[in-house]
């Protein structure tokens, strides 16, 4: 009888022991559910296609006739098919850019694909795309230039609304819209209904964004919006596609004088990198063209970036905390180039070369911390490919290593990070060595990770990998750990 109730003392204590350890509470700000699906994107892709295809320019003065547009072979599916192929999430398409030429059918403008010689004005090349990517199991996104060089009214409070009623339409038409664009160029010189002048608006009042984002929300409720501002995703500040070596999703846009922020109107430079005391989550799309324009140029089949440029620039973006929007602009056809397309493939290759084999497979994980020794915060979890589950340390400790054994001594030059961001980001500084437990080489170091933080290094043969979190800004929660050989 004594013994039994000395074991349910025990049960008793344990549990309450086990009850009185609690995950890690969150570090502000943190990602909204709409942002976390995001992340998980990485990789998808932006159409610019439209007046400017054909009349071989990169901005359209809006002064345009309809009938130019005229693809002679536009194929959806084909773009779609290519594009889940090459392990794209998704596709942007610009259903209006600055000349203000619509690829869909809007009843508020003729000036729109309905006066076009193509399918005899009754194509619509937003609704092809929207249901290419469906059946292709993609996301599907749109561009709308706020800026619109063909319309009389821009200038005016009319046009915001002329503005809005297009937003609704692509927002209600064309089924589930994953990202909504808004460009940062704003007024200047245009046809503008034949006024053929330039006008100037206040970029910081005049389209009052914040009842724009509303109409978004209430239509789309699960679609980020982006511009330089957010307010769910920035740019990163440069079209080259890449973040900065330290990128903080916290971003807090500043307006140039110091005054109001506004889409075209940050000092934008500051996205390269973020802050790390910001007060809103607002990681960073990186966008960049595969060719020296956004637009199809047939004098530029031969400046498509190369498989190996594509890949250094998926480690700049996605590997820096970012996403990669990879502009691949159909041709006059309608279609993908194939230098593109055999630029693209390439570039997957490389990615399946350097990812399909994941050495940590089979590895024991130890580390110098666990959050209250409690196994569901234990190393192992980093390995386990699981987002949700983590490694932990106890909350007065920001420093702390791990080390892993694998199975038997690999070669390798890619290490592959990820924070739980879901509880904030946190990592400031970090390192990784190589070694035989008793002499470690350092191979590789850097600062923020974030959702995903990937590093190359010259190849080195172990058995043992150590990571060591130098610096948080909290107890770090590190969710996966990957090891590879790129090629």
């Amino acid at each position: 009888m004594q013994l039994a109730r000395c074991f349910f003392i025990l049960f008793v204590f344990s549990a309450n022991v086990l009850a009185q350890i609690q995950p890690p509470l969150p570090l502000p700000p943190i990602p909204t559910a709409r942002q976390l699906a995001w992340h998980e994107l990485e990789y998808y892709g932006f159409l610019h296609f439209t007046m400017n295809t054909f009349t071989d320019k990169e901005w359209g003065f809006g002064d345009e006739s309809p009938a130019l547009f005229n693809p002679t072979d536009f194929d959806a599916n084909a773009i779609a098919r290519i594009a889940k192929e090459v392990g794209m999430k998704g596709l942007i398409l610009t259903a209006k850019h600055h000349d203000g030429f619509c690829l869909w059918p809007s009843q508020y403008t003729e000036h729109s694909v309905k006066n076009s010689l193509w399918k005899n004005g009754k194509g619509d090349v937003v609704k092809e795309l929207a249901e290419a990517c469906r059946r292709c199991g993609l996301k599907f996104g749109v561009y709308l230039s706020p800026w619109d060089r063909n319309h009389k009214d821009y200038g005016t409070p009319q046009y915001v609304e002329y503005y809005r009623n297009q937003l609704r339409e692509l927002l209600t038409n064309y089924g589930e819209i994953f990202e909504v664009w808004h460009d940062g160029a704003n007024g200047g010189d245009g046809f503008y209904g034949g006024a053929r002048e330039s006008r100037t608006i206040d970029r910081r009042t005049y389209y009052d964004w914040p009842t724009t984002w509303s109409l978004v929300r209430q239509l789309q409720p699960n679609a980020v919006i982006f511009s330089d501002v957010g307010p769910d995703i920035r740019w990163v500040g440069n079209e080259n596609g890449y973040a900065g070596e330290t990128c903080w999703a916290m971003y807090d846009p500043g307006g140039v004088n110091g005054d109001a922020p506004a889409p075209g109107y940050t000092r934008d430079k500051e996205g390269i990198e973020g802050h790390r005391d910001g007060k809103q989550w607002l990681p960073a799309e990186c966008d960049v063209s595969i060719r020296p324009g956004w637009f199809y140029h047939a004098n530029q089949d031969s400046l498509v970036k190369s498989p190996e440029k594509l890949f250094e620039l998926y480690f700049q973006s996605v590997g820096r905390n970012g996403s990669l929007l990879l502009n691949v602009p159909p041709d006059r056809r309608g279609r993908w180039h194939e230098n593109d397309v055999q630029a693209l493939r390439g570039f997957k290759h490389l990615l399946d070369q350097t990812f399909a084999r994941d050495l940590v497979a089979g590895a024991k994980v130890t580390a110098s911390n666990v959050r209250g020794n409690d196994s569901r915060f234990a190393a192992q979890n980093m390995i386990d490919d699981k987002q949700e589950t983590y490694w932990a340390t106890d909350d007065s400790v920001t420093r702390a290593s791990s080390v892993l054994t694998l199975p038997k001594a690999e070669t390798f030059n890619c290490v592959r990070l990820q924070e739980h961001i879901a509880l904030g980001q946190r990592v400031e500084s970090f390192e990784v060595a190589q070694g035989d437990g008793n002499h470690w080489t350092i191979v590789a170091s850097g600062t923020t990770i974030g959702h995903k933080r990937l590093l190359r290094f010259p190849s080195v043969t172990a058995d043992k990998v150590r990571v060591t979190i130098l610096q948080a800004k909290a107890c770090p929660i590190i969710s996966r750990i990957g090891i590879f050989n790129a090629p």
